[in-house]
């Protein structure tokens, strides 16, 4: 099963949604909405986004202290790939290529 996409009015009356896991942890809340159209706006935008999402790393060089202090220092720092929201591919291409041929009109050959 899916996530869940819950609309709700927070403290202050505004509308929000949160994402649910399937196990119901939660996994996100959104900003305030105005309104409930505009929060259901946002969830289209989340789908739409959410699953081809790049992440960004803004931890910087070290790691979390999880363990000794050694450990964590002998481990080195996480390895950045430079470049690394440019795929070496040409997956986005090739993408559009198919989402044109599959809604280009088709011809029936009938006249």
């Amino acid at each position: 099963m899916a996530g869940m996409f819950e609309v709700f009015l927070d403290e202050k009356s505004h509308f929000r949604f949160r994402l649910r896991a399937p196990d119901g942890m939660v996994l996100a809340v959104s900003a305030a909405f105005s309104d409930k159209a505009a929060a259901v706006t946002g969830i289209a935008a989340v789908r739409e986004c959410a699953g081809m999402g790049l992440i960004t790393d803004l931890c910087g060089e070290g790691r979390a202290q999880s363990g000794s202090a050694e450990s964590v220092r002998s481990a080195g720092p996480l390895p950045v790939r430079q470049n690394w929201h440019r795929r070496p591919d040409t997956f986005h291409t090739r993408a559009a290529t198919i989402r044109r041929a599959a809604s280009a009109a088709r011809w029936s050959g009938a006249a």
